[in-house]
């Protein structure tokens, strides 16, 4: 590797008791930790119990003299509500945790699942597409799904209107997995709330936000990284030229994921995202024969093994007056524009485990805010 990392690509090990498992789910929802802070705090401290005992004063460190780590009541009230709705909690090193999904960059710490988790360890393959689909790209995402499915794929899709709720009810009977914006205790459509129970009982229902959480705008773009992260690779059926498929499509090649779409009349707007994706070199799908031909090439790939990241060298221990001024320094480089966090260490010409640390305090402290991909952005 020619460039420091951050973090180790190797996901933590996973909890082994009942008091692991709440002390990682109270470090993961205790203010201003995200998925990156959450696994830097963990490999600096060892397990998620030291974490929050430290975590106050790291916080205190970084000016936030108010710092509360997350209450156990409201864990435990989270755990209670998980229990009545027969959510399983699924962790990060665990058996069952899906293998593609922890190869993402930030992959969430903690799923929670509805339904059957032996799924995710079966190929899976991600079908999204237009709300407001055509009665064509129903009938073609039907076909799709249904054949992928009878071809042992488990279709993943986000349970929203239209091609999302094509593709899995078409796919029930074979597999399919529903990533949901919000809780995964809370449907959303509320229109989709019987497909969602026969997802529950046959296939399965996942998400990493907290249960009873309702969905916002700002839960979507989370959810399409975990549908893309899920497959081996996109197949777009039906979207606009502005769309949250779009968007996954952009995540799955962030991803290293192979991007599919379904072509479409020139005249229809919901089919210029794909002809758009079909132009910058998305692999043309008449039919799931051709999804299945563009996966083996990619399976040959994986067979090799990736080299293991060198050790990272011990961090140099910086003066006050050091680190003051590297944190006017970063804070001067960032903007409310996201910055990948890689580009912000070439820029500054420091070693990456000395910025890690001051990246930290920034963010305890509200000043900077980490957002999915590895990109980081200035709080006004």
């Amino acid at each position: 590797m020619t460039e420091e990392r951050l973090s180790s690509t190797h996901p933590p090990l996973p909890p082994t008791t009942e008091d692991d498992r709440l002390n990682w789910l109270r470090l993961l929802r205790s203010r201003r930790v995200g998925i990156v802070t959450f696994y830097r705090l963990l490999a600096e401290h060892g397990t998620a119990r030291a974490a929050l005992d430290a975590l106050p004063d790291v916080a205190r460190a970084a000016g936030v003299t108010d710092y509360e780590i997350c209450p156990e009541g409201v864990v435990l009230a989270e755990l209670k509500t998980a229990h009545r709705s027969r959510a399983r909690m699924l962790c990060i090193g665990e058996a069952d945790y899906p293998a593609h999904l922890a190869e993402i960059d930030s992959p969430p710490p903690i799923l929670w699942c509805i339904g059957d988790t032996a799924l995710l360890k079966r190929p899976l393959i991600a079908m999204v597409g237009a709300r407001n689909a055509s009665s064509l790209g129903t009938r073609m995402t039907k076909h799709l799904a249904s054949d992928l499915a009878k071809a042992g794929f488990v279709v993943v899709s986000g349970l929203a209107r239209g091609v999302d709720a094509a593709a899995h009810l078409a796919a029930l009977d074979g597999g399919t997995v529903a990533v949901q914006a919000g809780g995964v205790d809370v449907v959303y459509p509320i229109e989709n709330s019987a497909l969602a129970d026969q997802i529950g009982l046959k296939g399965l229902r996942i998400s990493d936000q907290p249960m009873g959480v309702q969905p916002q705008a700002r839960h979507f773009p989370a959810r399409n990284r975990i549908i893309s992260g899920l497959g081996q690779a996109v197949v777009v059926v039906e979207a606009a030229a502005k769309s949250g498929s779009l968007i996954t499509a952009r995540n799955a090649l962030d991803q290293g994921r192979d991007v599919l779409a379904v072509p479409g009349h020139p005249f229809d707007a919901r089919a210029s995202g794909c002809n758009m994706l079909l132009r910058d070199g998305a692999t043309l799908v008449r039919n799931a024969q051709d999804v299945i031909d563009a996966l083996a090439p990619m399976a040959e790939q994986q067979t090799a093994e990736l080299p293991l990241d060198p050790p990272t060298p011990a961090p140099k221990k910086s003066s006050l007056r050091d680190t003051a001024k590297l944190h006017s320094r970063i804070l001067s480089q960032l903007g409310p524009s996201p910055l990948a966090e890689d580009q912000l260490i070439r820029d500054l010409a420091r070693p990456a485990t000395e910025i890690a640390p001051v990246l930290l305090d920034l963010e305890l402290d509200g000043k900077i805010q980490r957002q999915p991909g590895g990109l980081l952005s200035r709080v006004n």
